[in-house]
């Protein structure tokens, strides 16, 4: 596929994401965009509840994994092992963001299979791509030097792992985590462009 496939891929993977929660936000009674986290409009027993989870986590997940794939298969022979690692890297945080639709929350009891599930899914997605982000960034993938590509690597990598770990005294951690969503599908933006 072309390099404009590869750039169309991540803006759809992106907006079907952002259309996805606001959409079944509206459709879910009392639902709050900034008290509520994402994965609640996929939880078991919400209405559209699979939906949700196709829509917003699974197919912008697999399109990220493709895209990274990409990324990391158009590296050229010169390219250092710390970078290969890194894109690696991020297609595994892309099929775990894939993987939280796959395992939905259990709004009952946080404390659930499913809910743990879904829980070590987050994880996997953001400690995976924050440290990919921070390999890529710093390891040479055999591409002209562009000190903007590793300056966003690095502050993709902070933005999504400061959201996913430090509550911020400011905000709720529902916001934190559109924050940390948003980073990374800008950070999947620029990528697609490097692919």
């Amino acid at each position: 596929m072309s390099a404009r496939g590869v750039r169309g891929a991540a803006v759809i993977a992106a907006s079907l994401c952002v259309l996805s929660t606001i959409a079944f936000g509206l459709w879910l009674p009392g639902y709050s965009q900034l008290a509520h986290p994402v994965a609640l409009l996929g939880a078991r027993g919400i209405a559209h509840a699979t939906a949700f989870n196709v829509c917003a986590f699974m197919l912008p997940g697999l399109a990220a994994a493709w895209v990274c794939w990409r990324l990391r298969s158009g590296m050229p022979a010169q390219a250092g092992f710390a970078a290969r690692i890194g894109a690696g890297l991020t297609v595994l945080a892309a099929l775990a963001f894939a993987l939280q639709g796959v395992l939905p929350l259990d709004p009952e009891d946080l404390e659930a299979t499913f809910s743990r599930a879904h829980a070590a899914a987050w994880t996997a997605w953001w400690i995976a791509f924050a440290a990919g982000a921070c390999a890529l960034a710093f390891g040479r993938d055999g591409r002209p030097r562009s000190r903007a590509w590793a300056a966003g690597c690095v502050l993709a990598a902070v933005v999504v792992a400061s959201s996913a770990t430090v509550a911020w005294p400011w905000t709720s951690s529902a916001v934190t985590q559109r924050v940390a969503f948003a980073a990374w599908f800008a950070w999947l933006c620029c990528a697609a462009r490097r692919a």
